[in-house]
């Protein structure tokens, strides 16, 4: 069971982290902008769609900590463990090259169950 008070005030929070309007909030997440001032209110209840579409919309919202306050805000994202670690390699051209263009320092791969990889140049 969600406690309602607990959870509109850690709604509160995300909107205040992301300085974002109860208005924004509703359209970032694409639901009407009632649907928010309602929750907020304690008239209406989340639903799940609600809820996932907030987690999924904001990936540093825990699911745990949103519903029943376990956890932390933003949420803290572990390094997946690797057994081989991957580099990037440039070719020679790349590697010699020395214009003024943007280069690659690293990519940061996130997966849905949290975790993420990272390659480096």
């Amino acid at each position: 069971m969600v406690n309602i008070d607990g959870f509109t005030t850690r709604l509160k929070k995300v909107m205040e982290h992301h300085h974002l309007t109860a208005s924004l909030f509703a359209d970032k997440i694409d639901v009407q902008r009632s649907s928010i001032s309602h929750i907020i209110s304690g008239r209406n209840k989340p639903s799940l769609d609600f809820i996932l579409k907030v987690t999924n919309t904001f990936t540093d919202v825990d699911i745990y900590w949103l519903l029943n306050g376990k956890g932390s805000f933003p949420k803290q994202i572990e390094k997946k463990q690797t057994s081989n670690t991957s580099t990037l390699s440039l070719n020679n051209e790349e590697k010699n090259s020395h214009s003024l263009e943007k280069k690659i320092q690293r990519i940061v791969v996130f997966y849905a169950d949290g975790t993420f990889e990272e390659y480096k140049k």
